[in-house]
């Protein structure tokens, strides 16, 4: 007994999702590009919107490059550069609110149950909330460029009780230096990412190097600062 053809519609459905979505000529990709390039190409938007979100709500997955690779394929001309800026930025936003919301609503108890899944210890918990007591919203506006911080800030956030207004202030700026940043990053280089990520890469060390020493000041300036403002030795006693 033959089977029933499909309806017409499931088949329109099922032939619109398994063609590509990007077409023509991709330009050649170092790295960690080349590993995703494939699922970009299959999915493109819809692929930036969800790793974007679940970068920004405390799930380590590679938004970070899945929005510079959008961005080198609008370089190229496969996607337009707007919707990739307008859908990372929205996708950036909304994921880091559901971060505060898990963490105002679940607060210590579900950071302490499941924050080890994502490296949220206790431990890293606690400093973090400390932290946020004193620099809350500078952290919440940048800790987009820092892996980890860009998984977990909203959540710190919503369990230390950072208020919305603040945070979602914060959020909006962030998301938008972040996506600014690495979307322009990735237009500009375009068919030239290959060229761009190995002189990258030749000078990664000497970055390094710098950001090392520029550590190793502020820590020492912080230092003597902090021994200036307790005095010299014996002071207190006399």
């Amino acid at each position: 007994m033959p089977f029933p053809a499909p309806p017409a519609g499931a088949v329109l459905t099922a032939a619109v999702l398994a063609t590509p979505v990007l077409t023509g000529s991709a330009p050649a990709l170092p790295g960690p590009l080349a590993a995703l390039a494939p699922l970009l190409e299959q999915y493109g938007y819809q692929a930036l919107a969800l790793f974007v979100l679940l970068d920004n709500c405390a799930v380590p997955a590679p938004g970070q490059t899945v929005l510079v690779l959008a961005a080198v394929y609008a370089g190229t001309g496969h996607l337009n550069l707007a919707a990739v800026v307008a859908i990372a930025f929205a996708a950036a936003v909304l994921g880091n609110t559901l971060g505060h919301l898990i963490g105002a609503t679940g607060g210590r108890a579900f950071v302490h149950r499941w924050g080890r899944y994502v490296l949220l210890t206790p431990e890293r918990t606690t400093r973090a909330e400390a932290f946020f007591g004193r620099h809350g919203g500078k952290v919440v506006t940048v800790a987009r460029f820092v892996d980890g911080l860009r998984q977990t800030s909203g959540i710190i956030a919503g369990t230390t009780g950072m208020p919305w207004p603040r945070f979602q202030a914060c959020n909006v700026l962030g998301a938008a230096l972040w996506v600014g940043v690495w979307a322009t990053f990735g237009y500009l280089a375009g068919a030239n990412v290959g060229a761009v990520w190995r002189t990258a890469v030749r000078y990664q060390l000497w970055v390094l190097v710098a950001l090392g020493a520029a550590a190793v000041l502020l820590t020492v300036r912080h230092l003597v600062r902090r021994r200036r403002r307790r005095g010299p030795p014996g002071a207190g006693g006399a």
